[in-house]
């Protein structure tokens, strides 16, 4: 598989585009007044301590307080580490899981209200809810992570070679010292050296202990370490010998890339490109259409079906179309090749919108067990490629397909867009019509009333439009049946699904007085 970065720097923002076989899959974005959280190291303040939920809420500094479960406090130092940004689709881990959440001790017996706790953000502020964050800190390098709180060695589990797990945590053993904290050792280990890994560390270790001692002196809530930027850090977990090239535009941020790379993989310095002609670099590579497209609900697949993406408060929800193709003979031959494009768009998509939590996909219904599971095995195939953990299960009853993914930050549509003034995020509007019959039901209301006063009808141009071609007889019906005058006047300002009463003469507005619905 082909895979390349394009790095799209100015002054207000930075993207950075994956492309994998020329496709991209995955986009990055960085704005100076929506920096990235995860990875940053407070010294916060309980503020409250929950035992029924056996949570605690911290304050770090941010809007809302951080949210600690007792399961991220530092309690277990008996288990194997677990590389916080590796894939874990495996029953096992599952289990391990939930052994470590009912060892967790009660909450309160390990924090009160007012003390200091040094924390890690592990996911940022979503919605309604602050950040997450986690008592186990960890510092990610090139090659490992080192866990101060942890007491072992492990290794990622995208290393599967039994052989080459066992030397690796020789290798990283040899260099750790005795009660230093934990280690895992990252996928891009394979050809490390003893000695890279014992630079690492020592830098690891060195980062670690100023924390420490910064922390003395600070108050909190306090920032005390700030996770790399997304430039660096792409380079530090993504940037291998895998990568084919990476391409930016700025040349400040070219000098800067290949100065971090001369610290750690000098050997890559050859795949940096400084981009410099007039034509935008993702225009050029022809993806603005792709990002502008991942913001709107359908999704077009190559046969002619396609995908509609709802994203809400609870859940992602993921439909498969046929559209307009209709195959030849065989519709379940039909509906193979359909939801056969759809699992590898589904996740393409997911990783591009960067979407997460609860997803549940409907396929097309299909008769034979075989190509259900033939479609499920697609999709988890593509899933794998994904940096954030995922997890797809099998086909429902009602022949739905059930998934997870990691979500540590906002999907670039929570991120880039705000709610409709109009709509109020629903992404509809009002009818005319149902918009005629609320404006009736507040002038009858004013009747009700008593009030006899002559009024302006004021309608958004389009409801007004409505009335002039189907409804001319509306107003004369309705001064009959109240008492009083009503004269429409549209106006542009109002929006399409809004009406205002007017009093005439005085100017004074009664809308709110007398719609209700």
């Amino acid at each position: 598989m082909k895979r390349d970065i394009l790095i799209n720097a100015g002054a207000r923002e930075t993207r950075v585009a994956i492309l994998e076989d020329d496709q991209l899959v995955e986009l990055l974005v960085e704005r100076p007044d929506s920096r990235r959280m995860v990875g940053d190291i407070y010294l916060g303040k309980v503020e409250a301590v929950l035992p029924g939920i056996q949570a605690a809420f911290v304050n770090i500094g941010t809007e809302k307080a951080a949210f600690l479960h007792a399961s991220d406090l530092v309690y277990d130092e008996g288990g194997d580490p677990e590389e916080p940004d590796d894939d874990d689709d495996s029953d096992e881990s599952s289990s391990r899981a939930s052994k470590r959440r009912a060892a967790a001790p009660s909450i309160e017996e390990v924090l009160k209200k007012g003390q200091d706790l040094l924390v890690q953000v592990s996911k940022e502020p979503i919605s309604t809810k602050g950040p997450r964050v986690t008592a186990q800190i960890s510092l990610a390098g090139r090659f490992i992570v080192y866990m101060p709180s942890a007491s072992r060695v492990g290794v990622s589990r995208k290393i599967s070679d039994r052989e080459e797990r066992r030397r690796l945590k020789e290798l990283v053993g040899a260099v750790l010292p005795d009660d230093a904290g934990g280690v895992i050792v990252r996928t891009v280990s394979e050809d490390a050296t003893q000695e890279t890994f014992r630079r690492e560390l020592e830098t690891l270790m060195n980062t670690w202990k100023r924390i420490v001692r910064k922390k003395r002196f600070m108050r909190a809530p306090a920032l005390i370490h700030r996770e790399t930027n997304m430039t660096r850090g792409l380079m530090r977990d993504l940037f291998s010998d895998k990568v084919e090239s990476l391409v930016v535009d700025s040349r400040q941020v070219h000098g800067e890339i290949l100065e971090y790379l001369n610290g750690i993989a000098p050997e890559l310095g050859n795949r940096v490109k400084l981009y410099e002609e007039s034509t935008p670099l993702f225009d050029k590579y022809e993806i603005e259409t792709e990002i502008r497209d991942l913001f709107k609900r359908r999704c077009d697949l190559p046969s002619g079906g396609y995908l509609i993406i709802e994203q809400t408060e609870a859940l992602v929800s993921i439909d498969v179309n046929s559209g307009r193709f209709v195959g030849k003979k065989d519709p379940e031959k039909t509906s193979l090749k359909t939801n056969t494009e759809a699992a590898r768009e589904i996740a393409r998509q997911l990783r591009l919108r960067d979407v997460g939590g609860i997803i549940v996909c409907d396929f097309i219904d299909m008769e034979v067990q075989a190509n259900r599971d033939r479609v499920l095995q697609e999709l988890r195939m593509h899933l794998s490629r994904d940096r954030a953990r995922t997890k797809a299960f099998a086909v429902s009853e009602l022949g739905l397909v059930e998934m997870t993914r990691q979500r540590v930050r906002q999907s670039h549509l929570q991120n880039m867009t705000e709610p409709c003034p109009t709509c109020a995020g629903t992404g509809r509007v009002f009818t005319p019509e149902t918009i005629l019959r609320r404006m009736e039901r507040s002038v009858r209301r004013m009747a009700s009333d008593g009030r006899k006063e002559n009024l302006v009808v004021r309608l958004h141009p389009e409801t007004a439009l409505h009335v002039l071609t189907e409804e001319q007889d509306l107003l004369r019906k309705l001064e009959k049946s109240v008492g009083f005058s009503l004269e429409l006047r549209d106006d542009p300002l109002l929006k399409p699904d809004e009406f205002k009463l007017v009093v005439k003469g005085a100017g004074r507005d009664v809308t709110q007085q007398y719609a209700v619905a």
